[in-house]
């Protein structure tokens, strides 16, 4: 353990944050102490306070860090073809959401107790509704209703939530995806023919 470490380390910081990271997604929030992170981040303890003042900052900080997962419609959108518009959208939400997959995980775990973190993932679940909403009208079929944009981007952004948060870990994942998306892109067609 780096018992010399001086506050202004160079990644002293980031270390800390990694530490907390694994910890927190292996024990919880409450079961891990910071003595603990620091014998991780091997720094001194006095070093985890210096950065972070009390521990629900450490949480507060590892929201921050959150990958940016706005997704620029123009990238996935196919126009005429709702099909094939969500499913490139929901690769872009895949491969956004997997670089935080053990940030999410604890996120999630931490929401509960935690109105900070929940706020953050409101945030970014309501992110991904304007998103969808977005792909989804630029490539609708014309007639189709708004409020079934708006219905299958609920929908949607609650089954991509739910597959990073839960059923990431199930085998047919990837293919009960594809079959919701199959679904929303039917159902919108339908509407926009009625």
């Amino acid at each position: 353990m780096a018992e010399t470490a001086a506050p202004d380390e160079p990644g002293a910081r980031e270390r800390i944050l990694a530490a907390a990271e694994q910890l927190f997604a292996e024990s919880g929030f409450d079961a891990t102490p910071t003595s603990r992170i620091a014998e991780r981040a091997e720094v001194p303890k006095g070093l985890v306070h210096y950065y972070f003042k009390r521990k629900p900052d450490l949480l507060s900080a590892l929201v921050e860090r959150l990958p940016d997962d706005r997704i620029d419609p123009d990238r996935v959108v196919v126009p005429g073809d709702v099909a094939a518009s969500l499913h490139r959208l929901v690769d872009a939400f895949d491969r956004a959401l997997d670089t935080s997959a053990v940030l999410s995980h604890l996120l999630w775990r931490e929401a509960d107790t935690h109105p900070a973190v929940l706020d953050a993932l409101q945030a970014r679940f309501d992110r991904m509704v304007a998103q969808i909403r977005a792909v989804v009208a630029a490539a609708r079929p014309d007639g189709c209703p708004v409020a079934d944009v708006d219905c299958a981007a609920q929908l949607l952004a609650s089954a991509v939530s739910y597959r990073h948060s839960v059923a990431r870990h199930a085998d047919d994942g990837q293919e009960a995806m594809h079959r919701e998306l199959r679904f929303l892109a039917d159902a919108l067609a339908a509407g926009a023919g009625a």
